[in-house]
């Protein structure tokens, strides 16, 4: 039997082992309309029953040796190495992923495992100095039962980058994929975990609505709730985790930009712009979306990255060599469109691409580009790379920080200046010489403004943050004399 054979998951939940579910949910394969299989669909009732016997399976998880922990997630990671093949197929045909893609995000899957399985036996505290005749301790403790709602663009990685820190440091999971991408971002998790002898109990599997995502972040035995996702609804949800005194963790939208800076190469700087905004189609929330441009090089990179844009193949990806796979559903790809249309309505020269091709659409380059237009403003989750010029630096870092998100950005050129720019911006990642679509599991993920909350993912100290609490603990030798 494949880790991925439909007999143990079609129209189920995972919580407390594969149950039938009240309904299911068609995987539609977005290339074709094709369906693929079904999944099962939670109820609130389910999400309710099902973080009740979280939290009862947390505490014995969180009992659990250090070293048996770490043991689940390293056999996790060997897990994905072992069913790899299987996973990327799967990639491919339910989130639209071209073949490189596919095989990047189960390879960062594999490292997020083994990263994680070194978090039980990381230093869970601290001693602090005191006054009194005491030891004095600072000690991090498992959070409970933690929330995860992850989005569709890149299912796998972005759902088990909490999952597996979570559960790493004794938590139990509600894992709640995007309905479109549950086997990919949910299926595969959870038989993962399953395989790799993660007790009952502690993880559970809950596609479904936005009912279903509310009774996730509300469910009283839920104490933190980890979200990547777009900025409305993140909105909504640290607006509700605060009501309810929980912490959110928010992993939001960007619009990221790549500088390039004088006497940048040209043909170098073009591939990285076209790398940053074509990738998955442009769903990435680190997608390169804006172009700045010095104005010596703006004509040349604009007509050179056109050139690479027009060259690049859309179709199928299953069945293809593409470059660029299928936007995720039609709702999304006519936005995509809408709004390059409405760009070049407002004055943009479309340079490359602005085509619907099947359920594809074309690497699309706009230049004559204004910074109220559209697709200039937008976070478009599409294959769109508008261009700008700038003439200075402070007028580079001023466009660059002329936008509601903060989330990445690339800068292309001399070390020395970029440095001197990365100082200007607000961003929560910079990258100089590399195009703004970058992460490594050892690595602190996240963004300021309205891409996020400034909380982090990956790397021992951020996970260790983002799912433990910090409790204070003091011992006397003998009992304290107090005055009553």
């Amino acid at each position: 039997m494949t880790l991925l054979d439909s007999a143990v998951w079609g129209g189920k939940l995972h919580s407390d082992g594969w149950q039938d579910s009240a309904s299911a949910h068609p995987v539609v394969e977005p290339a074709t309309g094709a369906q693929l299989g079904t999944v099962g669909l939670a109820t609130e009732k389910d999400v309710h029953r099902a973080a009740a016997r979280a939290a009862e399976a947390q505490r014995a998880w969180a009992a659990t040796s250090p070293q048996a922990r770490a043991a689940v997630l390293r056999r996790a990671g060997e897990l994905f190495t072992e069913h790899a093949a299987e996973i990327e197929d799967w990639l491919v045909r339910e989130a639209g992923s071209v073949r490189a893609k596919a095989g990047f995000e189960v390879q960062l899957a594999v490292g997020e495992c083994f990263e994680c399985a070194s978090l039980p036996t990381h230093p869970q505290g601290e001693v602090l100095t005191t006054e009194e005749a005491r030891w004095s301790l600072a000690r991090r403790r498992p959070a409970g039962v933690v929330s995860v709602i992850a989005p569709f663009n890149f299912p796998l990685i972005l759902g088990l980058r909490s999952v597996a820190p979570a559960l790493a440091l004794g938590n139990a999971v509600l894992l709640k994929p995007d309905p479109r991408t549950a086997v990919t971002g949910g299926v595969v998790i959870a038989r993962i975990f399953e395989e790799a002898g993660l007790p009952a109990g502690v993880l559970h599997l809950l596609p479904g609505d936005g009912a279903v995502g509310q009774a996730v972040v509300e469910a009283p035995e839920v104490r933190v709730i980890s979200f990547t996702g777009s900025t409305p609804v993140g909105r909504a949800i640290g607006e509700r985790a605060g009501r309810l005194l929980k912490r959110a963790h928010l992993e939001l939208g960007g619009n990221n930009a790549l500088v390039v800076l004088p006497g940048a190469d040209v043909q170098k700087a073009a591939s990285a712009g076209a790398f940053g905004s074509y990738l998955h189609q442009g769903q990435i929330c680190m997608t390169t979306g804006r172009h700045i441009v010095h104005e010596s090089l703006v004509a040349e990179y604009t007509a050179v990255l056109a050139a690479k844009a027009r060259a690049l193949p859309v179709g199928d990806p299953a069945r293809e060599d593409v470059a660029l796979g299928p936007i995720i559903d039609r709702r999304q790809l006519e936005r995509v469109h809408g709004i390059v249309t409405e760009s070049v309505a407002a004055g943009a020269t479309l340079a490359a691409g602005g085509e619907i091709s099947g359920a594809c659409y074309r690497a699309t380059v706009l230049s004559d580009v204004t910074t109220d237009m559209p697709a200039w403003r937008e976070e478009v989750f599409g294959p769109v790379a508008p261009v700008i010029g700038f003439s200075t630096l402070e007028e580079a870092a001023r466009i660059v920080d002329d936008c509601e998100f903060g989330l990445s950005v690339g800068i292309l050129g001399d070390v020395g200046t970029a440095m001197k720019l990365a100082d200007r911006i607000e961003s929560g990642k910079v990258h100089i010489n590399e195009q703004t679509v970058a992460d490594e599991p050892n690595a602190p993920f996240g963004g300021v403004k309205a891409s996020g909350t400034g909380s982090r993912f990956g790397g021992a100290a951020a996970n260790v943050e983002a799912f433990t609490e910090t409790q204070w603990v003091t011992v006397r030798p003998d009992i304290a004399d107090y005055p009553f």
